[in-house]
């Protein structure tokens, strides 16, 4: 009970009031965004293989998380440049920014198998 308790006051009080509404945009991000986080994931499941020699093969440090959660997001970025019906599919800043985000973290996670260096590649995807 406690540890519900504290998931929905993270995310309804800090995902949805303070960070100005991000919290529920990751929930229903995953249901409408056209398989391009899947895209933005496998590209970051292909750079850890290459650059980190494969899942769960990183060492999880800061070092590591910078490097991943960078590559991805920038990967992404790039994308909806590239791609203009991609930028409008997201049409708002915060489903951009958690699709960015949400694959910057499963990678990260991926790469090391810890959740909170994917944690930490999230929080950096969202600066």
């Amino acid at each position: 009970i406690v540890a519900a308790g504290t998931m929905l006051f993270d995310q309804i009080w800090l995902g949805s009031y303070m960070s100005g509404g991000v919290g529920f945009t990751q929930y229903a991000t995953a249901a409408y965004t056209d398989n391009i986080l899947d895209d933005f994931t496998q590209y970051g499941v292909d750079y850890i293989k290459k650059h980190h020699g494969g899942i769960g093969k990183a060492k999880a440090t800061q070092e590591v998380v910078n490097d991943i959660a960078t590559e991805v997001n920038l990967y992404g970025m790039e994308q909806y440049e590239e791609f203009p019906t991609a930028l409008e599919s997201h049409f708002g800043g915060s489903q951009r920014a958690s699709v960015l985000a949400a694959a910057s973290g499963i990678t990260t996670s991926l790469a090391t198998c810890n959740s909170n260096a994917g944690l930490n590649g999230w929080y950096l995807s969202m600066l």
